[in-house]
């Protein structure tokens, strides 16, 4: 579907859609396929009214800018861009560059609902599989075609492209990816590809892509502790194995562990398993730590 509607061609259609007797909760209020190129192209989220809307943007070539919640991703071929409005957010062209995007903008108490709910699981940027971005590229192309749609029809539309979404982002996950978050899946890859360096809970929250606050409550929610306790317990679980399995000197350990203060270093280590580095290390692989093995070893 996504091949049909690159084939239909370049259009955008705005929706205003009479009320019936029956409210209906997921309407459209436009969809379109753009190419945009060196040109001035930028949306700011709190300069687009007080109506709420959702917009779903799915990037088919070139590349894209987004500013959310302090973070910063470039939007690229195969991303989806989910947002709601109104919010401090702000995407844009950037100067010499192109964008070719289809886009879907939808409105109602249920199209929010599951736009809330997928950028609080997984971020506003999405790596959606295919089955889902054909679904939506189906529901675009029916809505630049429909030239005389039922509000029914169009409800039905719309209602497509946010169940696609839904499927996209939770209807395949196991495991897991069923209770944890993206967003903290997302932070706890940070963590520990940065353990060696600072790691506070700004940066953490920037790569889980969504508000300092929103994250702590979301983290410490699922994982049981806030982040700054979970970076230490990763620190002090690294710093034991290294202890156990290299011959590396301590003050490299605490380096590789984010300790820059060796001394710092084993006052924390010794507080946290009762041992000075050197002394864990003598008692060797006998040893247990005190606490926070079996769940690591279980991850």
């Amino acid at each position: 579907m996504l091949t049909d509607l690159i084939e239909h061609g370049h259009m955008v259609r705005s929706f205003t859609l009479p009320k019936g007797p029956v409210s209906l909760h997921c309407m459209p209020g436009g969809a379109g396929l753009e190419q945009r190129e060196n040109e001035a192209y930028s949306w700011d989220g709190l300069k687009r009214g007080p109506d709420p809307f959702m917009v779903i943007q799915h990037t088919i070539a070139g590349r894209g800018q987004l500013d959310y919640a302090g973070s910063h991703s470039v939007l690229s071929p195969g991303e989806t861009m989910v947002l709601t409005f109104p919010h401090a957010n702000r995407y844009w062209l950037a100067r010499g560059d192109s964008w070719e995007y289809f886009w879907l903008v939808l409105n109602g108490r249920e199209a929010l609902r599951v736009a809330r709910a997928v950028i609080d699981s997984a971020g506003p940027v999405l790596h959606l599989p295919t089955a889902a971005i054909d679904r939506l590229a189906e529901a675009c192309l029916a809505l630049v075609r429909g030239e005389k749609m039922l509000p029914g029809e169009a409800s039905a539309t719309a209602y497509g492209a946010v169940m696609a979404l839904q499927d996209g982002v939770f209807g395949a996950q196991t495991g897991e990816e069923t209770t944890t978050p993206q967003a903290v899946q997302r932070a706890r890859h940070y963590i520990d590809a940065h353990l060696a360096e600072p790691v506070n809970v700004d940066r953490m929250a920037r790569a889980a892509q969504v508000s300092r606050a929103h994250f702590v409550r979301q983290f410490t929610k699922a994982v049981g502790m806030p982040p700054s306790d979970f970076v230490f317990e990763q620190r002090m679980e690294r710093a034991s194995r290294l202890l156990l399995a290299t011959d590396g000197a301590v003050g490299a350990i605490a380096r590789a562990c984010g300790f820059p203060d060796a001394n710092y270093f084993a006052k924390a280590f010794r507080r946290h398993y009762g041992l000075s580095p050197t002394a864990y290390r003598a008692a060797g692989a006998t040893l247990l730590p005190r606490r926070g093995a079996d769940e690591a070893e279980g991850e």
